[in-house]
């Protein structure tokens, strides 16, 4: 079960920050094999969704409200640990990253930029496809619009 945390910026503890940005490096870069620049300046603008399971953030999105990232609100950085996949925890991650949208921003609409091979994971969400496919940091993605 995850404990889910929302905190700003300004909010969150070193720990938290480096755990977060650790898991992001871990997945994003490391697994993923993709040089880019994770830390964008974003952060500081958005609210971050941890997913906590024994003391440990093992999932983790960042969202905005809208025109800071698209037109309508997004959700980002979506990442579940690899070892902790199998718990289906991506889908609780963004199932809270919606509400906290709902919640904290009055929105829901949702546009995502996902990279393709998730497509049906947010298919399964209620993501639609906008668009066509476009590489981003040398990963084909895909808009996609919620709400």
């Amino acid at each position: 079960m995850l404990d889910i945390k929302v905190k700003s910026f300004n909010e969150l503890t070193t720990n938290e920050l480096y755990y977060l940005l650790q898991l992001r490096s871990e997945v994003f870069v490391v697994e993923q094999d993709c040089v880019y620049q994770d830390i964008d300046g974003k952060d500081e603008k958005s609210l971050h969704i941890l997913g906590v399971k024994n003391g440990k953030i093992v999932a983790y999105t960042r969202i905005f409200k809208p025109g800071d990232y698209f037109e309508c609100a997004s959700i980002g950085r979506v990442v579940v640990a690899q070892n902790e996949r199998k718990y289906k925890y991506g889908y609780d991650i963004m199932k809270a990253s919606a509400e906290a949208i709902k919640t904290y921003f009055n929105e829901t609409t949702i546009k995502i930029s996902a990279q393709v091979y998730l497509l049906k994971f947010y298919n399964n969400l209620g993501f639609k496809e906008v668009g066509d496919t476009y590489l981003e940091d040398g990963i084909p993605h895909m808009a996609m619009i919620k709400g």
